[in-house]
């Protein structure tokens, strides 16, 4: 994932942001299309309406997240863009020791993100537009992994967010001249799309939409974790005292109830 957004940095100086976005998706539907090839069943009724409303609202998500990092620091948008998982988190917490595990999660991914106020507004409309989609996108991508087929409906929802957005593609002209920038495009749907968000539908098959909404604060451990290993970037006392916090929190969350992580969703 990390390294799919270094690529699509290099590309924000030859596409807009929404433009890298949609570049993104045209990737990822093109390699899972390819990879999957989902047969008849998944075009057809419940499950193609729901692998096209995942689809779009997960382009929706990315498309808004790169336009609120054109406008703000990347830690203000990050920790901005957290608040939808924290609230799928919350609103899953049926004990105190949940409640307790969230606020260390949420302090600590403040704390890892160096939040900075004063920000554009429209960069903040847009941070608080990618927290929505997240929420959806945790809630739909659970529908699809227990109720529809997976990686198969990951490929068509692609697909749709692909058309649907098609009208963002006039922000990509320089892209389409030049095949070293086409082959970037679709290395950011790889490994920004298909890879984590392949692996995501595995998790959520195993896990509830709460715990699952909680793991995602490693993500910007995980971060840290590589700027540290690979680039030499060490942590200030805040980011060290993050990190921990949101390690400790998603150590405490308590395990899923009976039937969250592998029951059928409510109809």
């Amino acid at each position: 994932m990390y390294a799919g957004a270094a690529v699509a940095v290099d590309l924000f100086g030859h596409a807009s942001p929404a433009g890298v976005a949609w570049l993104r998706c045209l990737g990822a539907a093109v390699v899972l299309l390819a990879w999957r090839r989902p047969g008849r069943a998944a075009w057809r009724g419940r499950r193609l309406l729901l692998a096209v409303v995942f689809g779009v609202v997960t382009a929706g998500m990315n498309v808004l997240f790169y336009e609120a990092i054109a406008r703000l620091p990347l830690g203000t948008a990050v920790a901005m863009e957290f608040a939808g998982p924290v609230v799928v988190a919350a609103l899953g917490s049926r004990t105190v020791r949940d409640v307790a595990a969230l606020v260390l999660v949420a302090a600590g991914v403040v704390a890892i993100a160096d939040v900075r106020i004063g920000g554009s507004f429209w960069g903040v409309v847009f941070a608080l537009g990618a927290a929505a989609a997240w929420a959806g996108y945790i809630l739909l991508g659970k529908r699809v992994a227990v109720g529809g087929d997976g990686i198969d409906s990951l490929a068509i929802g692609f697909f749709a967010g692909t058309v649907v957005l098609s009208p963002l593609a006039l922000g990509t002209g320089p892209v389409w001249s030049s095949p070293r920038l086409l082959l970037l495009g679709v290395g950011v749907g790889v490994l920004s799309t298909v890879v984590p968000y392949a692996l995501d539908q595995v998790v959520l098959r195993r896990v509830g939409q709460a715990r699952f909404a909680t793991l995602l604060a490693l993500l910007p451990v995980t971060a840290g974790v590589m700027g540290f290993a690979l680039l030499g970037q060490v942590p200030s006392v805040p980011e060290a005292v993050g990190t921990l916090a949101v390690v400790a929190g998603v150590a405490l969350r308590s395990r899923d109830g009976a039937g969250e992580g592998t029951a059928e969703p409510p109809g």
